[in-house]
């Protein structure tokens, strides 16, 4: 499964590092204030609200 298929199969989850690390490549560092970026404990990092609609709304062709 690609990082484009997990994100959507898996939106709103932890996201494991190699997905973080796509993302980095990308162009989108998790640098503090990156739009994506959302909380982060001791189950690992997850996305912003902001990433998790827009992912959604991919997913469902609105973008």
């Amino acid at each position: 499964m690609g990082t484009r298929e997990w994100l959507t199969a898996n939106n709103g989850e932890v996201v494991p590092a190699s997905v973080v690390s796509e993302i980095t490549d990308a162009g989108g560092g998790p640098a503090a204030g990156a739009w994506w970026v959302g909380e982060s404990g001791a189950d690992g990092n997850f996305l912003s609200d902001a990433a998790i609609d827009w992912i959604e709304e991919a997913a469902n062709g609105e973008h």
